[in-house]
């Protein structure tokens, strides 16, 4: 199975799939797949995305934002789950604390201002009937490296797994800064962190929230079926078939 999925215009899809988990499972391929803005599909990229066989997409990004830019497109079920009640003011940036320091603090931010939308994301992810299901914003790295990395921890990937799959996008960040020059040829990146993912920032976020499970049933206030629920869906035993369901 493959972890990154080709596209010209996009440069962080990625599949979720095939951690190790919990009791000797795995988290299952082509159920749950993260991204950057999928408002730039187009050309050939739309019908390798369709192949894909989405029916979902989650849509992280301000609405200010999808007004803006554009949204997924239409076909497969949407919603729209905002993770920043505000936008980043980058100028708070101190480079004597670090990148690292400044994403996980963001991070928390959007762990005690998002809940609801957080937990309505579970939701989704967790019924079956909506799979495979895209989580995706501007970047797909921040508000979706937030939810990804809640889900993959509530399945029992080990924490370290979790911070790797977070700094997997460090691997599209030269893409991300050459499209930024592209689009803006009279001035650098806006700032130092444009397209940076240390591995620091979800190892800072994580270690500090405490036990994802607690922050879900106690801070989201989601239920433990809905908890196992996703454990059903998403997991299974390594010995199954890789196309099997």
């Amino acid at each position: 199975m493959t972890r990154h999925i080709e596209y010209a215009r996009l440069h962080n899809f990625r599949d979720v799939g095939g951690y190790a988990a919990e009791d000797g499972l795995r988290v299952r391929w082509r159920r749950l797949y993260r991204s950057d803005s999928l408002h730039r599909l187009a050309d050939d990229d739309l019908g390798r995305f369709h192949a894909l066989g989405v029916r979902t997409v989650i849509d992280l990004r301000h609405p200010e934002e999808i007004e803006r830019q554009g949204r997924a497109p239409h076909g497969p079920r949407y919603h729209n789950l905002s993770l920043e009640h505000r936008f980043w003011n980058t100028e708070d940036y101190d480079p004597e604390t670090g990148l690292a320091r400044f994403f996980a603090d963001h991070y928390h931010e959007m762990a005690r201002e998002s809940r609801a939308e957080i937990g309505e994301a579970l939701e989704v992810i967790a019924e079956a009937d909506n799979a495979p299901v895209v989580i995706h914003c501007a970047a797909g790295k921040d508000r979706t490296g937030v939810l990804a990395a809640l889900v993959l921890r509530l399945l029992g990937v080990p924490e370290e797994d979790v911070i790797a799959d977070y700094a997997l996008t460090g691997l599209a960040t030269p893409r991300a800064i050459a499209r930024w020059r592209s689009e803006n040829p009279n001035g650098p990146p806006p700032w130092p962190g444009y397209g940076q993912a240390p591995s620091d920032a979800m190892r800072f976020f994580l270690a500090e929230l405490g036990s994802v499970r607690d922050y879900c049933l106690n801070t989201l206030r989601v239920s433990e079926t809905l908890t196992d629920t996703l454990r059903r869906h998403l997991l299974e035993n390594p010995d199954t078939p890789a196309n099997a369901g």
